[in-house]
């Protein structure tokens, strides 16, 4: 009778031993991937230069000059705004009362039936965003609250936030790492101008 039971017994072993083999490795894998999930900073950072450059912000926030293919960013003006020393132009008032919409070669600056606007200055630079928080930057970019803060105005055309109403807390802190991460330019960009004014 025993001799029958010593290959079920080496088998329940066996078995016993595999299962307990096989579930270690499969805690070590999870273990793995948890790490593997946290992102690290230089990885938030890539991230947020990917998002901000598909988002555009380039598009208008980079002062340019023409190339042989177009407008091309001013590297060393990385996202910078409105170059504060570059002279503004008197747009045509009928046209833009009449809907119209201008906008300056390289972007950097419009107007519209809103007045005319000046993209800002993103960079960590304290005439930038270097004193914002990352809750700041997210309520400009989400709600559209210039300088992110409650008590002051709306964004103003062209930027549109509205585009951004929803985008994830963990992009939005990416991109604002991002920007965190780049040179600061000191570059003061002009205020607003209202459609009274113009």
């Amino acid at each position: 009778m025993k001799g029958k039971f010593y290959p079920l017994a080496i088998l329940l072993c066996t078995s016993i031993a595999f299962y307990s083999i096989s579930c270690s490795s499969k805690q070590e894998q999870a273990a793995e991937q948890v790490v593997e999930a946290e992102e690290r900073p230089e990885d938030v950072v890539k991230k947020g230069e990917y998002l901000v450059g598909i988002m555009g912000c380039n598009d208008c926030h980079s002062p340019k000059k023409m190339g042989p293919n177009g407008p091309e960013v001013i590297q060393e003006l990385l996202l910078s705004g409105y170059p504060s020393d570059r002279p503004i132009v008197k747009f045509d008032e009928k046209k833009i009362k009449e809907g119209f919409a201008v906008f300056y070669p390289d972007l950097a600056a419009g107007a519209g039936p809103w007045g005319v606007t000046f993209a800002a200055n993103i960079t960590p630079d304290e005439t930038g965003i270097g004193n914002w928080t990352e809750e700041q930057f997210k309520k400009a970019i989400k709600e559209g609250r210039y300088k992110g803060l409650d008590s002051e105005r709306m964004l103003l055309p062209p930027m549109p936030w509205q585009n951004y109403r929803n985008i994830k807390d963990e992009d939005a802190h990416a991109m604002f790492m991002y920007l965190k991460s780049l040179k600061p330019v000191k570059n003061v960009v002009p205020a607003p101008i209202t459609p009274d004014k113009m």
